[in-house]
This record gives structure tokens, sequence and C-alpha cells, in this order.
């Protein structure tokens, strides 16, 4: 289990909390694996009935810990990050999300397979993939386009352009945007105790039912733009791009035209 990753329990909500305040909770494969472990350990025990994934109340996460990829860069599907994947998507209990400032990379494409998600008004939610010489994960390609249509995922994901947690609320991608802070977090608590006094097989039987149409084409997805991404990893231009971030740099791709 990562320092970096608190599991806390409280009757039958566990609470994940990326834990890595001076790393703006950039996560590394150590993380990852301890979030996989703590999903898979809370899906099997009967007694849990909610998990809520949170950071702090400055920051959610600032996405993968760049040395740490470079260093590693996942290779397949039985990577860490693939296994953290793997265990949200299959995740059979509710999952509320409590989001306050940056939410970048996968920090904002995993509350596309939360259940519920609150965020701070000004929170800052970006998916920089193609900025980094690399493509969208984790379904994100097919999810944006049909909840959001072609054209404004194109600004998501192709431009990599940030948007705020009001618009997230008003594109349907939270729930709620509230004041920026604790009450977030507050906010998100309060909804997730709220599945304790419900009937547990029931919530997960209409859970199921609510996600299976296409829930074979995304599995397929993700695990296609998941070994796209592992290639493009080792490419020259998102080399470039993760070298010129390491040094602070604007990357040049104009040798790639």
């Amino acid at each position: 289990m990562s320092e970096h990753v608190l599991v806390e329990r409280e009757q039958g909500l566990v609470t994940l909390r990326m834990n890595r305040a001076d790393k703006k909770n950039a996560l590394t494969r150590a993380m990852y694996s301890a979030m996989a472990d703590a999903l898979e350990q809370a899906d099997q025990d009967k007694s849990v009935r909610a998990v809520l994934i949170t950071g702090g109340d400055s920051c959610f996460t600032s996405g993968n810990d760049v040395a740490d990829f470079i260093k590693a860069p996942p290779t397949g599907l039985n990577s860490e990050v693939f296994q953290f994947m793997k265990a949200l998507f299959d995740f059979s209990k509710p999952v509320v999300a409590a989001v306050n400032g940056p939410a970048v990379g996968i920090g904002t494409t995993l509350l596309l397979h939360c259940d519920l998600v609150y965020v701070g008004r000004n929170a800052t939610l970006k998916m920089p993939f193609v900025n980094l010489g690399l493509c969208p994960e984790y379904g994100s390609s097919l999810i944006l386009p049909r909840l959001l249509g072609h054209v404004r995922a194109a600004e998501l994901l192709l431009l990599g352009q940030s948007f705020t947690g009001e618009q997230a609320a008003q594109w349907g991608i939270a729930n709620h945007a509230l004041e920026d802070g604790p009450s977030v977090l507050d906010t998100a608590r309060e909804a997730a105790l709220r599945f304790l006094k419900l009937a547990p097989s029931a919530v997960s039987d209409s859970k199921r039912l609510m996600r299976e149409p296409g829930r074979e084409e995304l599995r397929k997805v993700i695990e296609e733009e998941g070994a796209l991404f592992g290639q493009r990893l080792r490419s020259p231009e998102a080399i470039e791009a993760l070298t010129a971030f390491m040094q602070r740099r604007e990357p040049d791709f104009s040798k790639f035209a």
C-alpha cells in the first residue's frame, strides 16, 4: 500500500484519498496499485456499500507523475495504471468523487466511470493527451463525443482545452458544482453515506443495468486506447513533449511536420 493513498473506513463507506500534496497528487505506479487493490478489496467486502475518491481541498490530482512515467512507462494491460482502470471499470458498487482544484488527464477521465461527481466551481479539468504527444485514454474518445458532441469533445481532447467545475456540471460530467473547498467533500460524503441506507443488491443491480448498454464496446475501446497510449509513450513526439515538460519549456513539434 502506498503512503500517498490513504484508505479510510467509516461504517460501510471506504474513502480513497490521494495524499501527495507536495506533488499536487501526481500519480505514481505505487499509487495506482494501491487504489486498484483498495477497490478490489472493497468490491469483495460485503460490508462495503460505497467508495468515495478524493484528493485535498485544493487539488484532486495533476495526473500522472511524468518522471515516474518516463522511468517505467506502462507497456501493457497488466501495468499498474490499467489495473486501476479495470478495478474502477468493473466496480459493482457506487463510486462517488469529490473534486477540488486541478483534475488533469486521468484525473478527469476517471470521473467518467464514477456514479456521482461533485466539483468545486473553480476546479480545473483538463485532458492534455495530444499536447503531450499521446492519445485519449480510459474510454474518453468514445464517452465524450457521445456525451458532449464531436465539436466540444474535439476542443477537450484534440486541443486539450481546460474547463471549470461549473462547466463540468453544465455538461453532465459532474452532478453539481459547489463552493470550492471543504463543502465539496462534505456534500460528496453525504451523498455516499446515503447508499448505506439503501438495499445493496438493488443498488448494484441498478448500476449494472445502467452501465450495461455498450459496456463491452467501451471495454474494447479502453483496451485499444491503452495499447496505442503505450506505443505513443515511446514515440519521438511524446519523448519531445515529456522532455520539454521536465525542462519547463515549450515542446518543438516542427521537425515532425
